[in-house]
């Protein structure tokens, strides 16, 4: 038979457990000024508001996650400051949030190697200081999004993956707009 406190005891960590565990599963707050750092060694995509970190989330990259993203197809995920463009609830992987890429650099970059025009970096500029979404379809690549799908492995074309509940969190909390930065 349990004494008395023990029973005590077992409750109070059954309880503790099931808070803890809640609580890690609870939605995201309402965020005054949201940003999403990525870091890509670390495979974990963080949610701040303004400089306060509010939750982090285990994530995988592109099928070569090493360097930044350079051209159509190389499997990489890029790196720089970006922003959220638009909101896909039609993603084939669950959800999706729209990544600002190409960024300005990564422009400037493909008109110096000649991998994109003087018309389509006058695009990507244009929408970038218009806060919409850059040309997609160029030789740099395109198409990068934050989305579900699973974290098993580094498996995308060069997007960010989450698990499916996770996604539909972030995705719930995240507006267009909002700050993604993608570190190393």
């Amino acid at each position: 038979m349990i004494s008395s406190l023990a029973a005590v005891c077992i409750a109070y960590l059954v309880f503790l457990s099931f808070f803890l565990l809640s609580a890690q599963n609870m939605d995201l707050p309402k965020l005054t000024n949201p940003r999403i750092v990525i870091k890509k060694a670390e495979r974990k995509l963080e949610v701040f508001d303004g400089d306060k970190f509010i939750k982090g989330y285990k994530m995988v990259l592109g099928f070569k996650p090493a360097g930044d993203k350079e051209i159509e197809g190389d499997g990489k995920t890029p790196e720089g400051k970006f922003y959220v463009f638009t909101k896909n609830t039609e993603s084939k992987f669950h959800l999706s949030l729209g990544v600002s890429y190409p960024g300005l650099e990564d422009a400037k970059r493909g008109l110096d190697a000649k991998l994109i025009s003087q018309e389509e970096y006058d695009e990507i500029v244009s929408a970038l200081n218009e806060k919409r979404m850059p040309l997609q379809k160029t030789k740099l690549g395109g198409e990068i999004y934050i989305h579900g799908g699973g974290t098993k492995s580094d498996w995308t074309d060069g997007c960010v993956a989450l698990a499916n509940e996770e996604i539909t969190e972030l995705f719930n909390a995240i507006p267009v707009g909002t700050e993604v930065e993608i570190k190393p």
